[in-house]
């Protein structure tokens, strides 16, 4: 899987429904995003950079290869990790009772 970024020229809001529509119809994307301010186009996926720009050529598209390269890795976000640390904390601190089948946490009877 890459990264593939692609310059593209936006002029009107029928370029960005034109450009979407020619790539999306090819093979192996993940993902698509167009940015209008900078005028680029990234696709995530197992697609061949040519292909995409002779799709946007054949719609008289100009387009020009920016970049390809591995896509960006999600990391963790600390809060989540800390609100996770502590529920598992939460959970150790409770009294368990043995069981034939595995540990359950004691339930106060109502």
């Amino acid at each position: 899987m890459k990264k593939i970024v692609v310059k593209v020229t936006i002029i009107r809001e029928k370029c960005k429904t034109v450009i979407l529509e020619s790539v999306a119809k090819l093979d192996g994307i993940q993902s698509l995003n167009l940015d209008e301010e900078k005028g680029t186009l990234t696709v995530v996926g197992n697609v061949d950079p040519v292909s995409i720009i002779n799709s946007l050529k054949k719609k008289k598209m100009a387009a020009q290869i920016e970049s390809v390269g591995p896509p960006e890795e999600k990391k963790p976000d600390e809060e989540e990790c800390k609100k996770a640390c502590e529920k598992m904390i939460e959970c150790c601190r409770r009294p368990c009772s043995r069981m034939p089948f595995g540990w359950y946490p004691h339930r106060p009877v109502i």
